[in-house]
Parts: C-alpha cells; structure tokens; sequence
C-alpha cells in the first residue's frame, strides 16, 4: 500500500491583543483548503501568548477539519448522485 502525506501549516499572527491562525493544508487532491481561528485577550485576562496562540490555532484546525468534512460530503454526493450524511 502507497503512503500518503499530508502536510498542515500553521501560521500565527497577533495583533493587538488578537491573535489569529491561518492553517493550509498542502493536499495534491484538496488544494486551497484553509482554516482560520480567532482567540483575543480579554482585558480582565493575564497575557499568556502561549494560550492566544493555542487557541487559535485549534479553532483554525478546527475550521479546517469542517472544510474536509464538506469537501468529503461533495466528492460522496457526486460518486453517488444522492445526499451524503457525514457525523462531524
């Protein structure tokens, strides 16, 4: 059986207490996926860059993850021309 890879990059910015992460899968068959996540710093809150950056790198795998679901749901609903049912 042939290994495949796929690749996820994830790329941090802040600003101003907002910290946002942009996660691209690099995907020979889904090219262009990308998710994104937010986390800011509420002003009652103790700056820890560490958890801004956390968090919003999960929420960007998180969205990523909601793009694969539907990029599978469509290739599933042209195979089969009927609707595709997938469990997130």
């Amino acid at each position: 059986m042939r290994e495949k890879r796929w690749k996820v990059d994830i790329f941090i910015d802040e600003h101003e207490a907002r910290t946002r992460a942009v996660a691209r899968l690099e995907n020979p068959d889904h090219t262009g996926l990308v998710g994104t996540g937010l986390a800011r710093l509420s002003p009652r809150d103790t700056d820890v860059p560490e958890i801004g950056d956390e968090l919003a790198a999960a929420r960007a795998l998180a969205d990523l993850a909601h793009g694969l679901l539907e990029a599978a749901a469509t290739d599933i609903e042209g195979v089969t021309a009927e609707p595709a049912h997938l469990r997130e």
